[in-house]
């Protein structure tokens, strides 16, 4: 008992010294006469998707004229609370989260306009999205699937009229982000600093997002020990608490069907727990609000308006004991003018600099900013420089900061090195099947050491194993700060099937075995693309893999020159909804520098990409020609396979004159926008024409082939899946099962 006694004397005189102190009171001026109210703090709890409950919530309250005087908000409940806190009102709430592309917000993914092009290369030619770092002999794995990057930047422009403030106290409303020290294992209230930073650590759930580093802590979601986090808000200095509780409930004994559903309902036991010891506490004036979610998943952010509506209605059903602290509508107007932010006078940015942790020098991101000093200050503007440094896919966080110095507002921009880098493991499968013996299987790896020098210097490998095995090296040496000129010395070796023919009849498919020494020299065409000259020199084999014995094998040499230009500015390197593709080469084969034949070759490629809402539109326009010479058969271009006339088999027709044209229409099926874990299908077909010659003067648009296909295709993980039917003018048909990026 008198322990007891004790806890309650002490309690006691907290709350009669809090009382006297300014900011436990809130006086309004009614009739000229200072009238107090109790002072109200809300405590929004965490939920992921279901956490969208707390706007409905704040939407009635607004309506009851309820003041909040103090938030204090776990993980979903931190940035509904802490964006209301900074002024925005529950209807702007709303229209954000009704609004918002929460699957791409809540992805790391860059736009392809944001990528270098060496990085739009590797995109498309290792689709798989993995990456895994290398260092010595250990794989390193990323901390988190996601790293924040969209969100970081999104809460940054969000919060911006609030980024001059760095005491919570001081905000509208003072507020309090609850976050877990991964590493101490204990709770961490964030009442100081970067908003952003705390409402980003408050909701960085272990495995799905990197922990945020904090003041040299390492922090994840507040969930993990304090999920409704009432013991904070009273030490706030408030007088009544409403607690609003969006946890997902336990599973019924029928719906404990999996490892699954038991690992989650282990996972909502441990976090319910110490919500329940939280709720225990309240006093008898606290009120606890529970909206009725169901089993709505937390993940399920493509329906999370409709968790808007259960808040409000649970805050109907206890409307008569919160009308209590409701203000007279005469005061609720100077109450909402009091709680909306004023920013800074200044609009100018006094400077803007970078800082970053990797070897590159700081003029080689420097140079790709467009924002500099004296701009006006523009969320959008700001974001869009972080995410065109974030596109060197060298930094698992880019985001920015507004600061104040003696020479003023500017902007600091701070990139983090990845923690499993600087050497990357990307990955890459092919698989083309036509169901009737022709199949080609493919399994690829690129080794990116990168940020060598200061310059960016890199050095690249890939690696095939497969139908056509390759191994390919490069080392790529920016010459300037800007990254534009650049020199490349490679090397690289492959295998490959080419058929011979006689008139118009196979008579061969040889086995090409190739191995090439080059020296590049280019310029880097923004982000759009790069144009290359070089030197090169090579040695090869042919040999009769498949007909007659008799047939001659031959060995080769190759020497020359090229010049070559590749654009790239499509949106999606699969299923692209507007831009261009174009890829020209001309090659100089000389005795002089060791080829065996001297002559040229001429290459082509072109695409254009229009749409209108679900429906895509792609012209494909290829060409290619070889000048001097018609016997090189190492040097014919093949032609057959999905999408490069479609009936024909992969590689059935090959010579040294080559065409195609062809018409691509495809349109996506379903509404996929909010969903995190669906994938896009398409549906579609395609008209192409197109033919080989083994002599100029047989080229004509009278011998030109018509092929066509039907197809259905999916963006998945490992890249484009199609399953087509190809048709021929000859009545020849082919079926494709085809995974990995199309030829082009």
């Amino acid at each position: 008992m008198n322990q007891r006694f004790t806890s309650v004397l002490g309690i006691s005189l907290v709350l009669a010294t809090c009382a006297l102190r300014d900011t436990n009171a809130q006086s309004i001026e009614a009739d000229g006469e200072s009238v107090s109210r109790p002072r109200v703090g809300l405590v929004l709890g965490g939920g992921g998707a279901r956490g969208a409950a707390h706007i409905g919530v704040l939407k009635e309250l607004e309506r009851l004229r309820i003041p909040v005087d103090a938030i204090a908000g776990t993980s979903m409940g931190a940035i509904v609370g802490g964006l209301y806190a900074t002024g925005v009102d529950a209807d702007e709430l709303e229209q954000l989260v009704s609004s918002l592309d929460w699957s791409a917000a809540l992805t790391d993914e860059s736009e392809r306009r944001d990528l270098s092009f060496r990085r739009k290369q590797d995109e498309r030619e290792f689709p798989i999205n993995f990456e895994l770092g290398l260092r010595g002999t250990d794989l390193l794995l990323p901390k988190g699937v996601i790293q924040g990057q969209k969100l970081d930047l999104l809460l940054r422009k969000l919060t911006l009229s609030a980024s001059h403030i760095s005491d919570f106290d001081d905000l509208p409303i003072p507020f309090r982000a609850i976050a877990s020290d991964i590493v101490a294992g204990e709770a961490v209230v964030l009442d100081s600093g970067d908003l952003t930073m705390a409402i980003r650590a408050s909701m960085s759930v272990p495995g799905v997002f990197a922990p945020a580093r904090v003041d040299g802590r390492l922090l994840v979601d507040g969930g993990l020990i304090g999920n409704l986090p009432i013991d904070v808000m009273k030490t706030m200095g408030v007088d009544i608490i409403i607690a609003v509780d969006v946890e997902f409930p336990l599973y019924k004994s029928e719906e404990l069907g999996s490892v699954l559903t038991i690992s989650e309902q282990m996972l909502t036991i441990l976090i319910r727990k110490e919500t329940l010891r939280q709720v225990d506490t309240l006093g008898d004036s606290d009120i606890l609000i529970r909206p009725e979610l169901g089993i709505f998943a937390s993940g399920n952010f493509a329906d999370i308006v409709e968790t808007i509506q259960p808040g409000q209605q649970a805050v109907l059903e206890q409307a008569q004991r919160l009308s209590e602290l409701s203000l007279p509508e005469a005061d609720w107007a100077p109450y909402l003018a009091q709680r909306t932010l004023h920013p800074g006078e200044n609009d100018e940015l006094a400077f803007v600099r970078v800082v970053h942790d990797g070897k590159l020098a700081a003029e080689v991101l420097e140079s790709r900013l467009t924002v500099d000093t004296g701009d006006q200050i523009n969320a959008d503007i700001l974001a869009r420089n972080a995410d065109r440094l974030y596109g060197l896919q060298l930094y698992e966080h880019v985001g920015y900061r507004l600061l104040t110095e003696d020479a003023g507002t500017g902007v600091e921009y701070r990139a983090v090195a990845k923690s499993w880098g600087p050497n990357f493991l990307q990955f890459g499968v092919s698989l083309e099947d036509d169901f009737e013996g022709s199949t080609g299987f493919n399994l690829a790896t690129r080794l990116t050491k990168a940020g060598l020098n200061k310059l960016g210097a890199e050095w690249r490998t890939d690696l095939q194993l497969g139908t056509d095995p390759a191994l390919l090296t490069e080392f790529y040496q920016p010459l300037s700060f800007d990254s534009r000129l650049f020199i490349a010395p490679r090397l690289e070796a492959r295998q490959s099937n080419l058929d011979a023919f006689a008139v118009d009849d196979t008579i061969a498919r040889y086995r090409l075995s190739e191995g090439e020494v080059s020296l590049d020299f280019g310029r880097e065409l923004g982000t759009i693309g790069e144009f290359r000259v070089g030197v090169y020199r090579g040695i090869g084999e042919a040999r009769v893999s498949v007909g007659d014995p008799v047939l001659p094998n031959f060995d080769f040499d190759t020497g020359g020159a090229f010049a070559r230009l590749r654009l790239d500015s499509m949106d999606n390197s699969h299923f692209p909804r507007r831009g261009m593709l174009a890829d020209v080469r001309w090659n100089l084969s000389r005795s002089g520098l060791g080829a065996d034949h001297t002559f040229d070759t001429i290459e082509g490629e072109f695409s254009q990409t229009w749409s209108r809402g679900k429906s895509s539109l792609q012209l494909g326009l290829g060409y290619a020609t070889t000048l001097s010479s018609d016997n090189t058969v190492q040097d014919f271009f093949p032609m057959g396979g999905f999408l490069r006339l479609s009936g024909l088999e992969r590689g059935e027709i090959s010579g040294p004159h080559a065409a195609l044209a062809r018409l691509v229409y495809y349109r996506q099926v379903g509404d996929t926008t909010g969903d995190l874990f669906e994938t896009p299908i398409y549906l579609g077909f395609s008209a192409e024409t197109g033919n080989v010659w083994q002599t100029r003067e047989e080229i004509g648009f009278d011998t030109m082939q018509l092929n066509g296909s039907v197809f259905a295709g999916l963006d998945s993980y490992f890249g484009p899946v199609y399953l087509a039917a190809g048709f021929a003018e000859n009545g020849q048909t082919n079926f494709y099962l085809f995974i990995g990026a199309p030829p082009r």
